[in-house]
């Protein structure tokens, strides 16, 4: 009986460890359990702001050149050589002022050649006129002069007359000709190249221009503007221009003329605006800083760019309906620093979350918290 027993006990032993052992798996694992729904069951608080309209405007400074208000590069109609120098590079001159002389003999004797030609077709003109006048008389007596023979003298005082027309034309057109060897200014400005010195043979086609003339009076200010901002409205339509040359002065460009299409290599516009320069401080030519004030022509969506999302397939907001987040595309419009334009399926009084982030998905339960 007492050997039984011995043998009992060991078992009666590993039972009762067995059955501890596994009331510690199972408690365990109740509170893993416990803690797991604790996790999936806790709602994240976010800061969220509300969608409000207003001013959408943007300060630009872009790169512009300056150009001369007219520049024309002024060449020789008649071939021959230059007798006289009349300006040099930065004489001012004035419109219809000469610049230069041309000699070209064979231009006069051309002139009196054409003369000759003139006067002696006028005077077969004049033969022909009093032939006609005398046969016209005689035929008033019937028999006396041909039908025939009246129209034919009288077709050729007709082609008398238009050849010796014809012959004053040549003349007339070789002497504006000549009035080509004057050389003169198209308009008041300044010259800015010379080609050529005294005794240069011009009136090639290939040749350089004589001079080169620039209008300097008023520039051209040109700017290309990106497109983004090519509809925006310029305020007071001015810019602030400052150059390298003079960079503690601004000087006021007033807007003039839009280019009206968008340069595809680019993607941008030119705007010219117009400067005075009737002292002459700025030079055409020269780079120019353009600082710009654009407004869009009616309020707009602007939030905080914190509250954009961009990753390499989408530019997003959060917004939080109904405790709810849900990713909605965007498109960005000006950029304010820290606030931005956007566009897309959003509207005024939406909720937005204030510092977006891929790691906050879509729908997912949050507590917004308004924020200012």
């Amino acid at each position: 009986m007492t050997t039984i027993f011995k043998h009992k006990l060991p078992i009666a032993n590993a039972v009762a460890s067995f059955s501890l052992l596994l009331f510690i798996v199972a408690c365990t694992q109740n509170k893993q359990e416990k803690t797991s729904d604790n996790v999936e069951n806790k709602i994240d608080s976010v800061k969220v702001f509300t969608i409000e309209t207003d001013t959408v405007k943007k300060i630009l400074v872009l790169p512009a050149e300056l150009l001369p208000l007219e520049d024309a590069q002024i060449r020789a109609k008649v071939p021959g050589y230059v007798r006289k120098m009349l300006v040099d590079i930065g004489t001012k001159v004035t419109k219809g002022q000469v610049l230069a002389l041309i000699e070209a003999p064979e231009l006069n004797t051309r002139i009196q050649e054409l003369k000759d030609k003139a006067n002696a077709s006028h005077a077969r003109y004049l033969s022909s006129k009093d032939y006609f006048e005398r046969i016209n008389t005689a035929s008033r007596t019937e028999g006396v002069i041909a039908t025939g023979e009246l129209q034919r003298v009288k077709n050729q005082m007709m082609a008398d007359s238009l050849e010796y027309k014809a012959n004053q034309s040549s003349v007339a057109s070789a002497k504006q000709i000549g009035n080509y060897l004057a050389i003169v200014a198209p308009y008041s400005g300044i010259i800015t190249k010379r080609n050529i010195v005294t005794g240069s043979f011009v009136g090639s086609p290939n040749d350089k221009p004589l001079f080169e003339i620039s209008d300097n009076s008023v520039l051209r200010l040109q700017v290309s503007v990106p497109e983004i901002y090519t509809d925006a409205v310029l305020s007071n339509g001015v810019a602030e221009v400052s150059t390298r040359s003079l960079p503690d002065k601004k000087f006021e460009a007033k807007l003039v003329r839009k280019a009206g299409r968008i340069d595809h290599e680019s993607r941008s516009e030119i705007w010219e605006f117009e400067i005075t320069n009737t002292d002459n401080d700025l030079k055409p030519g020269s780079y120019a800083d353009a600082k710009l004030f654009f407004l869009r022509q009616q309020e707009g969506m602007v939030i905080p760019s914190s509250a954009v999302v961009t990753t390499l397939e989408r530019k997003f907001v959060i917004k939080v309906s109904n405790g709810t987040t849900q990713w909605i595309d965007v498109r960005p419009g000006f950029n304010m620093g820290e606030k931005t334009e956007i566009f897309g399926d959003v509207k005024k009084g939406d909720t937005l979350v204030t510092k977006g982030t891929e790691e906050l998905k879509t729908d997912i339960k949050v507590i917004p918290l308004i924020t200012k």
